[in-house]
């Protein structure tokens, strides 16, 4: 079934944040930002920006009728600054005009003066220092302390990973309206309905049930605004609340990169042991994650790090700990992976070392290591594992030792452009950590004509949720798909959602839709064997028609829906879904916290100049885990978007904050994302083919999260063709690997054999 909403995206009519239409009244907001990254406020002057043409209002922290705070897990960010700035783009004040370059002329006039205090960006100055968000948390698995004596091989090494900013196409925004009796209703753009209903309420002061929020989709939000839209929607909500007249705030591109958080920058240790035949017998880990100012949803990608801090491999004996760490960078945020690619890397790194000082390709290492069906994660949990499954259909499908001699025959044939090859393996566990957030509702509506209205509390944001949402109804009912409608996401209609994150939302949106129609189905049935005077078990529904026992009845799906509303039978249903089986005790760091994992492997194939340091991917070839994919296009388009976000993470997308905690790359001029010349050149895709049960929908396994991973391959292999230049070259583990670090690499040591090389490189430079 096509994507439903691709022909209103197509004709420019698919409703976003700013095509709902303005009532009459409606002002907007801009933010006053604090200019420095950390100090004490002395004074704030707004007067001048109050006497601004038409400036209504500037909000300050005074001016919040409920807690300037809004903070989820940990209650340490307040809405407006108070006293002090902890970051360069905090909102301090909030001001409201009739049009938006009032407001955003109003704001050029407010004047601060902020007693500047030391400044920390480097999470391992922060946890030196004790600025840590959390206590630390440790995984443990076997006797880490013990087992050294038994390894053969003992390597060391620190590697880094930066962040990465979401880049969504639609900037964070929202639109307050005042409705009767006090109420609000929020339009915003945001992955988590529920959390921005709860931080309006929190700043306004008002209970849950007088703030409606309303989501109709979003122009992408990849973890961006699955915490970081509470902000501008608090705004919002406050000012109209306080003012009773409608307002909006959309952010400009260069306000949303210099105010919101990125992907969690992390600075990690690993010290990684083998035995005699290069089995994974010890694993140390420490992770440095740069939270930035405060603590939004770091926990708890902090934690997914910890979870998935061994990848796809089984290692008998392993500590990893966690350091979530106060810096005074604008607070980092949920990013697609979640923090488990950064663990990901660091244990890739750590076996891309010990290939390197042995003298093996990495893959050796790999292949010898990954998990099997039984094996014990660190968090407890047994694999139900495809690792095996995935490498060896990759292996083979796309004749993995073929593209290692071919790349090969190219190096030794070309002397200033190499080949590189990586193979990545991707373990992903599917659920929320936090174990209460597993749960979603459904309503579902049968009309008179036989239509069907379906609300979830899932976002669709282009990952294609609510066609998967529509193609269960249409299933359980066995009815024309045109029959049905997904409608938007409301507070009011589907309340305490989670977010729309975690590659859960399918799962459990989907779940919840089937428990709901299988209800109304199974009364349908009934109604249907009272008319036929038959045994309600003979009955199914297929193509609109009722059937017993097999044969074609005079009962129709039209004809059954108005017989049952005569017969006063409820065709409609609330239905509430929990994952099952799910837990985990954080008092013992173990438990079972996935529904399941999703597997694959990837090869990935890379080009690089090594007289200019830049380079083409030329291929990527991945077997992915999907389960029993209920949209294959859909799951594909997931699978090569994710991939090239992986790509640009591990490659071009080089964020860079100063000393003094300023964006630097602030602007799509400096900072770079892969466009249609970027991106491999084939990417070749396979299903696992697997009859093996899991908890997915229909069985279909989630593809939201996990194929970002195999992006981290695109650094390996550039690793190895920079090793096939130069042998001795010093390669810092430090992802992005851009054209400037590659270029640095290339020439950053001269070993053995290459006096020839480098002296005709000096050469084609002079001419050049």
């Amino acid at each position: 079934m096509n994507n439903i909403d691709s022909y209103t995206h197509t004709r420019g009519e698919s409703i976003y944040l700013d095509d709902i239409p303005l009532l009459q009244g409606t002002l907007f907001g801009a933010v006053f930002p604090s200019p420095f990254a950390h100090g004490v406020i002395k004074s704030l002057d707004i007067c001048e920006a109050e006497q601004m043409p038409g400036v209504v209002k500037v909000l300050t922290y005074k001016d919040i009728t409920g807690e300037n705070q809004i903070g989820g897990i940990v209650p340490d960010e307040p809405l407006l600054a108070e006293d002090e700035v902890d970051f360069c783009g905090m909102p301090v004040a909030f001001v409201v005009a009739e049009t938006d370059e009032e407001a955003r002329a109003a704001v050029k006039k407010i004047k601060v003066e902020i007693e500047k205090l030391p400044v920390i960006t480097d999470p391992r100055e922060a946890a030196a220092k004790g600025e840590l968000i959390v206590p630390p948390r440790t995984f443990k698995l076997g006797n880490i302390e013990t087992v050294w004596q038994q390894c053969k091989y003992i390597f060391e090494g620190i590697a880094e990973t930066n962040g990465q900013e979401h880049l969504y196409i639609e900037t964070q925004g929202a639109y307050a309206v005042p409705v009767e009796n006090n109420a609000i209703k929020v339009y915003s753009s945001t992955q988590g309905p529920t959390a921005v209903q709860r931080a309006s309420c929190r700043v306004t002061g008002l209970p849950m049930h007088m703030v409606e929020v309303d989501v109709t989709r979003l122009g992408g939000g990849f973890g961006g605004k699955e915490d970081q839209a509470n902000t501008w929607a608090a705004l919002c909500a406050l000012a109209t609340h306080v003012l009773r007249r409608p307002v909006k705030y959309a952010l400009s591109r260069m306000e949303d990169m210099a105010m919101t958080g990125k992907r969690h920058p992390y600075s990690s240790d690993f010290k990684i042991g083998l035995d005699k035949d290069l089995k994974m017998i010890a694993y140390d880990v420490t992770f440095y994650q740069n939270a930035g100012a405060a603590a939004d949803l770091s926990p708890a990608v902090m934690e997914r790090t910890l979870f998935h801090s061994t990848n796809t491999y089984f290692i008998p004996n392993v500590k990893a700990t966690a350091y979530s760490c106060r810096t005074n960078l604008p607070p980092n945020t949920a990013f697609r992976g979640f923090g488990g690619p950064q663990g990901m890397f660091v244990i890739e790194a750590a076996i891309a070392k010990a290939a390197e000082e042995l003298g093996i390709d990495k893959d050796v290492i790999q292949k010898r290591n990954l998990n099997k069906t039984g094996d014990e994660f660190p968090y407890g949990q047994k694999a139900e594992s495809e690792a095996k499954a995935c490498w060896e259909e990759a292996e083979s499908r796309y004749g993995l030792d073929k593209i290692k001699d071919e790349v090969e025959s190219y190096n030794a044939l070309h002397k200033l452009n190499k080949k590189g090859v990586a193979v990545m393996p991707v373990c992903f566990g599917i659920s929320f950590t936090n174990t209460a957030m597993n749960q979603a509702r459904a309503l579902v509506h049968v009309y008179f004509d036989g239509s069907v209205s379906v609300s979830t509390g899932a976002v669709e944001m282009g990952q294609g949720v609510n066609t998967k949402i529509l193609q269960v109804a249409a299933e359980v009912f066995s009815i024309n798909p045109s029959r049905v409608k997904v409608h938007t996401t409301n507070t009011s209609r589907i309340a305490n959602t989670s977010p729309s994150a975690a590659s859960a939302t399918a799962d459990l949106n989907c779940k919840a839709t089937l428990k709901a129609c299988l209800s109304i189905l199974e009364r349908l049935k009934k109604v249907a064997a009272e008319e036929l005077a038959v045994d309600v078990a003979s009955i199914t529904l297929k193509d609109e028609w009722v059937y017993a026992d097999g044969e074609r009845t005079k009962l129709n799906w039209k004809t059954l829906v108005n017989t049952a509303h005569l017969k006063r039978v409820g065709i409609s249903e609330h239905a509430n879904y929990s994952t099952p089986v799910i837990y985990f005790d954080k008092t013992i760091e173990k438990g079972h916290p996935f529904a399941y994992h999703v597997f694959g492997t990837a090869i990935t194939v890379v080009t690089v100049d090594c007289l200019r340091g830049i380079y083409e991917f030329e291929a990527v070839k991945i077997v992915h885990d999907f389960g029993r994919s209920m949209n294959t296009s859909i799951d594909i388009g997931q699978i090569e978007g994710g991939l090239v976000q992986g790509i640009g993470w591990m490659t071009m997308e080089e964020l860079i904050y100063d000393k003094e905690g300023r964006l630097r790359s602030n602007a799509l001029s400096t900072y770079k994302i892969p466009d249609i010349y970027s991106v491999p050149k084939q990417i070749d895709i396979h299903g696992l083919e697997s009859q093996n049960d899991n908890l997915a929908i229909f069985k279909s396994k989630a593809v939201g999260e996990p194929p970002l991973m195999y992006g981290i391959g695109a650094y390996f292999a550039l690793r190895n063709a920079i090793k096939a230049f130069n042998p001795g070259a010093d390669i810092p583990f430090s992802a992005p690997m851009t054209a400037e670090k590659t270029l640095l690499a290339l020439y950053s040591k001269t070993a053995k054999g290459l006096n020839v090389v480098n002296k005709k490189v000096e050469i084609s430079v002079q001419s050049l």
